[in-house]
């Protein structure tokens, strides 16, 4: 069995997940710098370049290595999760947040898992100019991840209904290691520590015989001004959309560049302090069960309404945060603003004030829908029957900010009755 590193990680609660650390360079003006694992766009403080971080497919990290100046480097590649996961029931939909890590080659020599060191230690982006022979992942991911999945399911009562991952953050780590000659023969060293991770081995291990080799990948950078009028962009650090200020504009980034992403909000009716927050509304085919108008929602979810007339030609949608939050309170919102429905007339522009960053993409909520009409059919007991015969596919997303009173504790939305905890907002730029 694969060894494992003091202090191994599974499932850590959301309240106590932090971030990597990752030492960095500007790639404007080569000024160090240290960036967060959410980290998107990055504001040199030294040449104020702003620059956005694109990766291909995951980010690449390396843990730093103590090894003496005269041992070779093999870096042993492991997958890394981070995101909610979400368990459709009989009796419910049960909720966990899951940070996991797991090699990306099988192998008995070395440890399972990264462990904590991820979040203990600062990582660096792998570039070509890093020493060392990397050996190439050989697992996909969705194996792994089915791995966790089966390991996580023993603890659920029978059946599970339907199961869906959302809000994750996958990424691959690389961890030192090298060869020690022993009188007895050869044995793996964890270049962190300088110890041991394996026992003398009778045979010599080549290197040469594991795929792989130097390393070729380099993290890209874009620059954030305006496709259209060539301005300064705006976002948070965690932003995944960001906002030209000067023709009102929205983008998000791609591997073909920035691509315009249609915007529009709900005028606040208060002269209270007002923050607006994001919310991808998603229009899709849905087979299985009837879900294509408002009328069908009301029978559907047995809301306690007599179908109006119209109603049955107004378009239903699915709703659910642009934004973080921690899994249940996430649910449990995605649900409210997709029964809310909200009909008032959007206006398509940006709102004008303060705007909560978008750091979950479409993609992730995407992956809500079926998991919505789940927690929204009632009685419960039609999910059991009717879940395997459901399928949504999205057609078309918009970007929708609906306006939040700033209370105390809380952020308001009194048309549709919503409390979000300012706190509990704050600390899920964690997740």
């Amino acid at each position: 069995m694969p060894k494992i590193w003091p202090g191994q990680n599974f499932v850590t609660n959301a309240e106590k997940s932090i971030n990597f650390t990752i030492d960095h360079q500007c790639p404007q003006c080569g000024a160090p710098a240290q960036i967060n694992e959410t980290d998107r766009l990055f504001r040199c403080r030294f040449c104020k370049v702003s620059s956005y971080l694109l990766e291909h497919r995951f980010f690449r990290y390396l843990l730093p290595s103590n090894a003496p100046t005269n041992k070779e480097l093999i870096y042993f590649p492991y997958w890394r999760f981070k995101g909610m996961l979400f368990s459709c029931l009989p009796s419910g939909i049960q909720n966990r947040f899951l940070d996991v890590s797991h090699q990306a080659v099988q192998s008995p020599i070395f440890p399972a898992s990264v462990g904590l060191r991820s979040q203990a230690m600062k990582l660096r982006f792998v570039s070509p100019d890093t020493a060392g022979w990397f050996l190439r992942p050989t697992l996909p991911f969705k194996q792994v991840m089915q791995t966790f999945l089966d390991r996580f399911n023993r603890d659920l009562p029978s059946p599970v209904l339907h199961q869906s991952h959302i809000g994750e953050s996958l990424s691959m780590i690389y961890a030192p290691f090298y060869k020690d000659q022993l009188y007895a023969g050869q044995q793996i060293v964890d270049a962190v520590l300088n110890q041991p991770v394996s026992k003398a081995m009778d045979e010599p291990f080549d290197v040469n015989t594991w795929s792989g080799g130097p390393a070729d990948y380099r993290i890209n950078f874009i620059p954030t001004l305006c496709p259209h009028c060539g301005w300064d962009m705006q976002g948070s650090r965690d932003a995944l959309v960001l906002h030209c200020n000067n023709c009102a504009s929205m983008w998000k980034a791609s591997q073909k560049g920035m691509t315009r992403v249609n915007v529009a909000h709900l005028p606040a009716d208060t002269g209270n302090e007002i923050v607006y927050l994001p919310f991808w509304r998603i229009r899709a085919d849905v087979l299985g069960i009837s879900l294509a108008t408002y009328a069908d929602l009301i029978k559907v979810a047995n809301l306690p309404k007599v179908v109006q007339p119209g109603w049955n030609k107004r378009r239903f949608y699915f709703w659910g945060p642009a934004f973080k939050l921690q899994p249940r309170s996430f649910l449990r919102l995605t649900h409210h603003i997709t029964v809310s429905q909200p009909f008032d007339e959007l206006v398509a522009k940006i709102p004008k004030g303060a705007m909560h960053p978008v750091n979950l993409p479409v993609s992730e909520s995407a992956e809500t829908l079926k998991l919505n009409v789940a927690g929204i059919m009632r009685p419960q007991k039609r999910v059991e029957t009717h879940i395997a015969e459901i399928n949504t596919t999205p057609r078309g997303y918009l970007l929708v900010y609906l306006p939040f009173e700033k209370h105390h504790h809380d952020l308001v939305q009194t048309t549709f009755g919503i409390a979000i905890n300012r706190n509990q907002l704050a600390l899920s730029t964690n997740l």
